[in-house]
């Protein structure tokens, strides 16, 4: 969940995607993350959330901390590495010209591609 959290934050938050949404974007994935997640496993996005009634219940609960702390610390790591791999590759097609623009937008395509005129004339 962390890992799918923090792809969405890199990728609001990417020097590419438009400008204001990020707050949007990465609100409504914690939503759906509360909204999915709580009702199956009575998640706490947060691991120092759960860190607390942890030590105040204690036995089987503070055994099972470690996982609050290391899962979200290993899907971070795994997002962290795989988004510039894949927006990377996504902004190398971009630059090459393989994307598509209607000529409406040929005024936009030097900014898109790199290139100082359309492929089309």
């Amino acid at each position: 969940m962390t890992g799918f959290f923090l792809f969405v934050i890199l990728g609001a938050t990417d020097k590419r995607a438009p400008a204001g949404f990020a707050p949007i974007a990465i609100g409504l994935c914690l939503t759906l993350i509360h909204l999915v997640s709580i009702p199956v496993t009575n998640t706490s996005v947060n691991p120092a959330r759960s860190t607390g009634p942890a030590l105040f219940v204690g036995g089987a609960a503070v055994d099972q901390l470690w996982l609050f702390w290391i899962a979200p610390i290993i899907g971070a790591v795994v997002a962290g590495v795989l988004y510039p791999l894949i927006a990377e590759s996504r902004g190398a097609f971009v630059r090459r010209g393989v994307a598509r623009c209607s000529p409406r937008c040929a005024y936009r395509w030097p900014l898109v591609v790199g290139l100082h005129a359309p492929p089309w004339g």
